[in-house]
């Protein structure tokens, strides 16, 4: 099950995913992980067994984009189309607010997984917190 949610709303359920898997299983400094930009977003939860196990969120950049982050799944739990389940949540529910471009910031390994759904990778490869990244972008 996928709920879409505030930050205030999902702080509790989706804080812990992102620190396990952000800050303990991959080294972020817990400082970065937290940001300004929670408060304004709206975040996708992914529940097994009434447990969340999986998380992202969507920026409205502009009337027409939005930026998915934040994407994390806990380990136990990849694999079975949980992070899927999640983008696709998210982008179903940015087309409900008229958004048509979708940008992200993909972790290397993560690319193949984000252009199974269409975004196509932009620019130059770079470091965010430590860890490798390409932006991405969809247009729907």
């Amino acid at each position: 099950m996928i709920l879409i949610q505030s930050w205030d709303e999902a702080e509790n359920q989706a804080y812990p995913v992102r620190y396990a898997v952000f800050v303990l299983e991959q080294g972020i400094p817990e400082v970065l992980e937290l940001d300004e930009f929670d408060l304004k977003a709206t975040h996708a939860l992914a529940f097994f067994n009434n447990q969340c196990v999986g998380t992202a969120r969507l920026i409205k950049i502009s009337s027409i984009c939005g930026q998915i982050g934040r994407m994390a799944v806990l380990a136990d739990y990849r694999q079975q189309g949980i992070g899927g389940q999640l983008l696709g949540a998210l982008i179903e529910y940015g087309k409900e607010q008229g958004m048509v471009e979708y940008l992200l910031h993909a972790q290397l390994a993560a690319i193949p997984f984000y252009e199974k759904f269409g975004f196509v990778p932009q620019g130059e490869v770079y470091d965010e917190a430590g860890c490798l990244h390409r932006n991405m972008m969809l247009l729907i």
